[in-house]
């Protein structure tokens, strides 16, 4: 299944996230304990922007690309946000679904790492979000896709402590707010 529509619509949205972000809400707290805002999107951007795009390309992460600070480079926003076009294009060829590709020495097919990136821009994008004050929208075919993505690879990420344990979801919730709650994030946590 390709889905690169939700890819690309989800991409936009995290775009006009980043471009929200002022400096001085970069050290302040996230919906993910281990992390401030200014390291989570350092994360976001190195997996979201050029790392989505190279994984699509089945090219290589270069090795220093978990440790850059993409924050301190003036117009850090606009710059992922020309990444993330760049990205989005790249998983329109059909050939980026084909094959598979190396996780860390483990083999896994190009359809399934595409579903993770997608996982880290949407759930990223929120926590981002939700340390910067604003709203992370997802519409309802990006929200039931992240919804499946979460099911299918809970466990897993779970177990690398990407995840944690699952939070109720709150009543009426849609599909994005119960994957939210579903991947381990407080659906009503704020900065």
């Amino acid at each position: 299944m390709n889905f690169h529509a939700q890819i690309a619509d989800s991409a936009a949205e995290a775009a006009r996230v980043a471009a929200g972000i002022t400096d001085d809400q970069l050290t302040g707290p996230t919906p993910c304990p281990d992390y401030d805002t200014r390291t989570l999107i350092n994360h976001w951007v190195a997996y979201t922007g050029l790392g989505m795009e190279l994984r699509a390309r089945k090219e290589p992460h270069p090795a220093d690309l978990g440790e850059r600070d993409f924050t301190a480079e003036p117009g850090w926003a606009a710059a992922y946000a020309r990444q993330l076009d760049r990205a989005a294009d790249a998983w329109a060829d059909p050939a980026a679904w084909e094959g598979e590709l190396d996780m860390g020495g483990m083999a896994m097919p190009a359809k399934d790492i595409a579903g993770m990136l997608f996982m880290e821009l949407l759930l990223h994008g929120w926590d981002v979000a939700k340390a910067t004050g604003q709203e992370f929208r997802a519409d309802e075919k990006s929200g039931a896709l992240l919804l499946a993505v979460v099911r299918e690879q809970a466990e897993m990420f779970r177990q690398y402590k990407g995840f944690a344990e699952p939070v109720e979801p709150p009543a009426g919730a849609t599909d994005f707010e119960t994957a939210v709650a579903l991947s381990g994030r407080d659906p009503y946590w704020a900065a």
